[in-house]
């Protein structure tokens, strides 16, 4: 409901030392109650940054790698983010981030900090540039998929995405917390778990596939305002899939993120509700068999069934971007209504 009340052009609003508040922006595609988990994963950097540089200004550790798992659905409500040292030292430090929601955990996050050593006489081996994203046209996610998080990005794939494989860059012009600074670093990542969206294999109104995990390894400190995200997502024949991405900032690779998935059908009720896409535009597809009450429908549906469970090659770049085939749409980074009865994002 639109109350009036302008929105700020942030992902979230701060309310105390380690409590924040999610905007619109950060809302996700499938549910208007829940998040999507790229701006989160962002929020999560931005926490433990200023938490250690509060307690150790000046070590020269940077971050080189970063872990998620996504313990529970993510409400769009104030989080509270809890950090703390789990290993410290001078040269190597393991620190501990948790996200609670009305007081449960639904995110645990494990970032290492190493440190920073004067290597580049033998800086090497890490691949080459992508084009860059001021020579690509933009693409309007948001013309195929609702929700704050999507209509936020500025997403430039360098050629037409196809099933199981895009390149693009994303951008936002959106602070990650409102009124106050984030490093490129955090802000880099809040772009990162769009992947598993970009680059999808089959729709999701037939198969569910959300990531319960992110993991970020870096060689180098990202630069500059994009995301590239150079995607591969596979399948496995046992219900396990994997989205593997080589990140990329203007300058070349800064290293690489992984995100299991867990597959299975869409719940039998939605897949044979749910139009097959005809011939005509992706957008003509999408907005048929993937409107808003069907995924609404799919969200509730694959709920029901699952009440009860415990368990929580490269496309050469091309200035244009075409209309995208029905049976590659990209789709934003998501926890659909998992299997698990637990949905980590909206997105």
């Amino acid at each position: 409901m639109n109350t009036g009340t302008p929105v700020p052009d942030s992902y979230y609003e701060r309310i105390d030392e380690h409590r924040y508040k999610p905007t619109a922006h950060a809302g996700g595609a499938w549910d208007p109650d829940e998040l999507h988990f790229s701006p989160l994963g962002g929020l999560v950097v931005h926490a433990i940054e200023r938490q250690v540089a509060a307690q150790r200004p000046g070590e020269g550790l940077v971050m080189a790698r970063v872990s998620y798992d996504i313990l529970g659905r993510l409400a769009l409500d104030e989080c509270e983010i809890r950090v703390d040292v789990v290993r410290a030292g001078r040269t190597i430090e393991l620190v501990e981030a948790v996200v609670l929601v009305a007081d449960r955990p639904v995110v645990r996050a494990r970032a290492w900090f190493l440190a920073a050593v004067d290597t580049s006489a033998v800086a090497g081996g890490t691949g080459e540039l992508l084009t860059p994203p001021e020579e690509l046209t933009p693409w309007e996610m948001s013309a195929l998929w609702p929700g704050g998080y999507i209509a936020s990005l500025d997403v430039r794939p360098l050629a037409p995405p196809r099933p199981g494989r895009t390149t693009a860059w994303v951008s936002t012009r959106h602070a990650l917390v409102a009124g106050e600074p984030s490093s490129p670093l955090a802000s880099y990542l809040a772009l990162v778990d769009t992947a598993n969206g970009i680059a999808v294999r089959q729709p999701p109104t037939a198969w569910i596939y959300p990531n319960v995990d992110l993991t970020v390894h870096l060689h180098r400190q990202p630069e500059g305002d994009w995301t590239g995200l150079d995607t591969t997502v596979a399948f496995g024949p046992t219900g396990q899939g994997l989205t593997s991405t080589v990140l990329h900032d203007v300058h070349g690779p800064v290293g690489h993120a992984l995100q299991i998935l867990t597959v299975r059908p869409a719940p039998p009720v939605e897949r044979a509700q749910a139009p097959q896409p005809a011939t005509g535009s992706a957008s003509q597809a999408v907005s048929g068999s993937r409107g808003r009450s069907g995924l609404d429908r799919l969200k509730s549906a694959a709920r029901a069934s699952t009440s009860g469970s415990s368990a929580t090659d490269a496309a050469k770049p091309r200035n244009r971007v075409e209309q995208y085939s029905p049976t590659g749409t990209p789709r934003p980074s998501c926890r659909p209504a998992a299997p698990t009865g637990r949905c980590g994002c909206a997105g």
